[in-house]
């Protein structure tokens, strides 16, 4: 059964929970490719904004533009306070670094469908206050490696992989196939 929109069947309920990333650290002669991709996969994944802390509407414009050919309704936006964004997300605010309680050991709240969440991810080196703010830290693996590759793990746990059957309803739609590829609309 694949899930309605902004609903998901989790543990035999269906539950609405709104999940929101927040992108801290964007520097735009360098991190315009990531921060898309981590728009990208935060749609993909089954989130419905990602909001960064500066605006820049390279990566805005090509994340819509995605939206409005692949459907969906993600959104982007920016914020100019992040840390009011955090204190004021009604809802878990899930901060994704490495320096935080593996995702296998991670409080079964921090990976429950029953709140609403805000996913954190720096790009650059994270300020101290964010550890503070967030409900929890969460490491999905402690070594470095991608915010990318963390915001995909965690989405996917979140959601226990029912966000890769999702239908987003656009006019292009990729039609699985064994061999070759075969994208309609």
């Amino acid at each position: 059964m694949l899930p309605l929109q902004g609903y998901w069947l989790l543990g035999g309920y269906w539950i609405k929970m709104r999940i929101e990333v927040l992108r801290l650290g964007h520097r735009f002669a360098r991190d315009k490719r990531i921060s898309t991709h981590l728009g990208l996969v935060s749609r993909a994944f089954g989130a419905d904004k990602l909001v960064m802390d500066v605006h820049d509407p390279h990566v805005e414009d090509s994340i819509q533009q995605v939206v409005s050919e692949w459907g969906g309704s993600f959104t982007v936006s920016s914020t100019i306070d992040w840390r009011k964004y955090i204190r004021d997300f009604d809802g878990d605010s899930i901060h994704l670094t490495m320096y935080g309680i593996n995702i296998n050991k991670a409080p079964e709240l921090a990976l429950s469908g029953n709140r609403d969440k805000l996913v954190v991810l720096g790009g650059k080196k994270v300020p101290s206050e964010v550890y503070q703010l967030a409900d929890y830290n969460i490491a999905v693996g402690n070594q470095p490696h991608s915010e990318v590759a963390a915001l995909a793990v965690y989405l996917d746990r979140l959601y226990k992989g029912l966000e890769l059957d999702k239908e987003f309803g656009g006019g292009k739609k990729i039609i699985p196939q064994e061999h070759g590829k075969r994208v309609e609309g």
